[in-house]
């Protein structure tokens, strides 16, 4: 798998978290997760989206 390939793929999956946590705290409609959880899959998902996009950028100039 190239770089590039990975690196969309964990930008994808971290899209992806951070919108499960965004989806929880705003809705209020899946009460079987623990609100304290979806604060944490929107931060690390947050933080994931931004590190994965620094480095998806980094390889596209190179």
């Amino acid at each position: 798998m190239n770089n590039k390939t990975g690196t969309i793929i964990t930008l994808t999956g971290s899209l992806l978290i951070f919108a499960f946590g965004m989806f929880r705290i705003l809705t209020e409609s899946l009460a079987s997760t623990p609100l304290f959880a979806a604060y944490v899959f929107a931060i690390a998902g947050f933080i994931g989206v931004v590190s994965n996009g620094m480095a998806l950028r980094k390889l596209q100039t190179d």
